[in-house]
């Protein structure tokens, strides 16, 4: 594996994959605690006697990890990424032991507050230190291995969480994670200390991460609480949108007024950025909402259980990340590597559009055929727009650049995925509405006489149009030469 300056060069090929390996753990981490907890929620609400406050233990998760992502970006442009990615997973173990020894719902739903601001900063830290070791025209060959640990996470997460939960104790999907985060802490901690630095004084915005982490909080919220719980034109939901807009409108002004905002504006104002940004955010959210949404709409069209729907999606996972291996070999190999993407998202939205128009009669094989093919062309979008992201800026921004990618991705996806609950749930009576969840929503469908297929039509039809904004932004996006060092030479500006 060549290396063309002499920091990155100081680490062997085989350092250079046990580094990866390790990051790649430390993903693996933060991407099954978002599937291994909701199947286990049930035997968790049953035994801490509470379910009225059950769905926090989800949301509270979201909101910290999400919220503190671009902040470990930034962290680490400053203190280096080593520190800030053991500090992640340190934070990330103690409260998985902390949800581990719950001993009421509170105490749980806190801990997980807590694990969620390690979390936060676990897949942009890895993703940013891969970027650190390898070059972007060597990057892109990794990207099929980060699909992996989603889609496998996305398979194993729910089994596991069902499993324990039912055979051992829920408590043990906590537990599974500090094996897997001392391996992590372990394998990364002495070989990271070769990492190349990118030394230049930087300064956190303290004001700046304030303002935004309390308008995200709201806006994420807002979407969490909108629709089953409050209507969406209800006082609390329009009180959160309202803050949401406040604190974000005081965050802009104060990123063009700080001495050295949170996220500099030139990283925002970068073509290449913004473009990326908005690709990304239009395809995780439609990826997101067909896992979440697809199997719903296996149960109530063709008659299939839970676990039977969940069997399903697999296809649909391990086209991501076939989409997304492919779509790396071929970035490293063409100069014009937007082409295969931008032809397998075309692919994809035809194929989605293709079940809009006819959700009610396709045989059950083809749709997971057409699904399958969509979701490869899906997953052509996130090492291009990651890899491209990455490209774009200098070494000392790369943790702040990716970070903010994550963060949008984040924000992206749960707007997406709130626009599908409102066009599924807000086809159903309201006071059917008040009380349907994902679990009981394919037979609440049912119970109320509604078309499921005629319901899923729109559903197919806004992911057909999230694709074609990703086609849109990517078409946009300058297809800047990857290059094939991971730093400047001597004396380059930044």
């Amino acid at each position: 594996m060549p290396h063309s300056d002499k920091t990155s060069s100081a680490l062997t090929p085989p350092e250079v994959r046990s580094i990866i390996f390790g990051v790649m753990v430390a993903m693996f981490l933060a991407a099954l605690d978002q599937t291994i907890v909701a199947t286990a929620m049930p035997t968790i609400g049953r035994l801490l006697g509470d379910f009225e406050n059950l769905p926090w233990v989800v949301t509270t998760y979201l909101l910290t990890s999400t919220a503190v992502t671009p902040l470990y970006g930034k962290i680490s442009d400053i203190a280096g990424r080593r520190v800030t990615l053991l500090v992640a997973i340190g934070i990330f173990i103690v409260g998985s032991i902390l949800c581990a020894l719950a001993p009421t719902m509170l105490a749980l739903i806190l801990a997980r507050a807590l694990q969620g601001l390690g979390g936060g900063g676990l897949i942009s830290l890895a993703q940013t230190i891969i970027a650190d070791i390898v070059s972007p025209k060597e990057r892109p060959r990794y990207q099929g291995y980060i699909a992996s640990v989603f889609a496998t996470s996305s398979i194993a997460g729910p089994a596991l969480g069902g499993f324990m939960a039912e055979k051992l104790h829920w408590s043990a999907i906590f537990w599974i994670n500090l094996p897997l985060g001392l391996l992590a802490f372990w394998m990364t901690n002495s070989l990271l200390k070769k990492l190349p630095r990118h030394e230049k004084p930087h300064r956190l915005d303290f004001l700046g991460a304030g303002l935004m982490i309390i308008a995200t909080t709201a806006l994420l919220l807002a979407l969490s609480l909108g629709g089953p719980h409050y209507a969406w034109t209800s006082a609390p939901i329009l009180g959160l949108l309202a803050a949401f807009l406040l604190f974000s409108i005081a965050f802009i002004a104060r990123l063009k007024t700080a001495p050295e905002p949170l996220i500099p504006i030139e990283i925002l104002a970068n073509p290449v950025v913004a473009m990326g940004i908005a690709a990304a955010c239009s395809a995780i959210g439609v990826f997101i909402g067909l896992t979440i949404y697809t199997p719903i709409f296996l149960e109530g069209m063709y008659g299939l259980t839970a676990s039977q729907s969940g069997f399903t999606l697999i296809p649909l996972m391990v086209g991501t990340v076939a989409g997304a291996t492919l779509s790396g070999r071929l970035m490293a190999r063409i100069t014009h590597y937007k082409r295969p993407t931008m032809a397998g998202l075309a692919i994809a939205a035809a194929c989605l559009a293709g079940v809009s128009l006819a959700p009610q009669g396709l045989p059950l094989a083809a749709l997971a055929v057409i699904l399958t093919v969509a979701s490869v062309g899906l997953g052509t979008v996130f090492p291009l727009t990651l890899v491209a992201i990455q490209n774009a800026v200098q070494p000392h921004q790369m943790g702040t650049a990716t970070g903010t990618l994550n963060f949008f991705r984040s924000l992206g996806g749960a707007l997406i995925v709130a626009a599908f609950g409102a066009i599924v749930i807000g086809s159903l009576p309201a006071d059917m509405a008040a009380h349907v969840t994902i679990e009981n929503l394919a037979s609440t469908f049912a119970a109320a006489g509604r078309d499921i297929g005629s319901v899923f039509r729109w559903v197919f039809s806004a992911a057909t149009l999230g694709l074609l904004v990703a086609l849109a932004s990517l078409s946009a996006m300058e297809e800047r030469p990857l290059r094939t060092f991971t730093r400047p030479a001597a004396g380059a500006a930044e």
